[in-house]
């Protein structure tokens, strides 16, 4: 199949004009001028519309029941965000069935696909037993690759006396659990919060994923300052997320060990909290990755395009580093080189936008100018197949 008629086409390591996109077998087969395009049996005509790589969405929490609207109302009118109502959910989560879970996540899902995404990653953090949390991991598992164990989200109520106990848990009979559904563990280390997690208790928590055969990734200095970035680096985790307040340190161990930094500006959206300084970390030569944290409390957008106009006109990031860090950021973030891009032999994951240059995603925030998604080089929604599967 080609796809041509482009005016813009970003393929990961540049801009061609006028150019087309050749798709054989679900991949990418050639990127070029469309005069110079060989000949294929099916095309796609662009019309003179932006193309860019399907966006990789790499940090999520999907798998969840109930609401917290009430809750982001009190935060408009100044009460402050300290990660306490993630148990609000995790009560909803567990009295859910199965049916209710898998039905809000396709919802989601869809709502990204419609925007443009088409790698996800997927955490659990609402079930914080073994058996909650396995369900969760195995039916998010359904449609992403991308799944990250995330028992160390907060220590629930009825363990609220004996938090060693419940490291032990998520170290052991949880991790057993749910280490076959899952690709990745994180943990929400915040030492402001005081339902989350201490370095010490983060390390171990990681340690035991990483000995399991997980990746890791972590919640690091989103509410104050914190050990959860140096952490990231020393254990030599694919990325830190969140990553706003950071020292001078901070932001050398992340340079300097390759860990991405991931930045989730729709959640200072939410809670009306500062962003992080990404421009900080782009002069500094860190790698960075933007992504939706889409989740039923602190920031419920599933939009990469919002996200990519907050970073823009609040993260002093230029559209062409937005763009680039949700999509190749995204990927190195989960430590993929198959998606993010359009170079050949990358996943044909394409997005058509309804508008001449990628720059319209910043320039005209909250339009829905994603015209068209190819996932594998197919027009396609979310079903349950693998979404971004190798």
């Amino acid at each position: 199949m080609s796809a041509d008629g482009a005016s813009l086409l970003v393929t990961g390591i540049g801009v061609v004009r006028g150019a087309a996109v050749v798709v054989e077998s679900g991949r990418v087969a050639w990127t070029g001028p469309a005069d110079e395009a060989p000949a294929a049996d099916e095309a796609y005509d662009a019309a003179g519309r932006a193309v860019v790589p399907g966006f990789v969405d790499s940090h999520s929490h999907l798998v969840f029941a109930g609401d917290r609207g009430a809750e982001f109302e009190a935060r408009m009118t100044g009460a402050a965000y300290d990660g306490g109502g993630i148990r609000t959910t995790v009560t909803a989560t567990r009295a859910a069935t199965d049916e209710a879970l898998q039905a809000n996540l396709l919802r989601l899902l869809t709502e990204m696909r419609r925007q443009g995404t088409t790698t996800v990653e997927v955490k659990s953090g609402y079930g914080l037993t073994p058996a909650d949390e396995a369900r969760s991991l195995a039916l998010a598992r359904q449609l992403t690759p991308e799944t990250t164990f995330l028992g160390a989200h907060v220590v629930p109520p009825d363990y609220a006396g004996d938090r060693g106990a419940y490291v032990d848990l998520v170290t052991g009979a949880m991790l057993e659990a749910c280490a076959p559904h899952a690709r990745w563990v994180d943990v929400f280390c915040e030492p402001a919060a005081p339902t989350a997690f201490g370095e010490d208790e983060a390390r171990a928590v990681l340690r035991a994923g990483l000995a399991a055969g997980l990746g890791g990734r972590i919640h690091a200095n989103q509410l104050g300052p914190g050990p959860g970035v140096r952490l990231a680096c020393e254990l030599g985790l694919a990325a830190a997320d969140h990553c706003t307040f950071l020292s001078d340190a901070d932001v050398d161990a992340l340079r300097d060990s390759g860990t991405v930094a991931t930045l989730l500006p729709g959640v200072e959206f939410s809670t009306r909290s500062p962003y992080p300084d990404a421009r900080r970390l782009l002069d500094a030569g860190v790698e960075v990755a933007l992504a939706t944290d889409c989740n039923p409390g602190s920031c419920y957008t599933s939009s990469i395009p919002f996200c990519l106009a907050l970073a823009v006109r609040e993260m002093r990031m230029t559209s062409a580093e937005a763009l680039t860090a949700a999509t190749l950021g995204g990927a190195s973030a989960l430590r993929r080189d198959d998606v993010g891009h359009l170079r050949v032999g990358a996943r044909a994951d394409l997005v058509v936008l309804d508008a001449p240059s990628y720059l319209h995603l910043a320039y005209r925030p909250g339009v829905p100018l994603v015209r068209t998604v190819l996932a594998a080089g197919r027009e396609t929604s979310p079903s349950l197949q693998p979404a971004g599967a190798p």
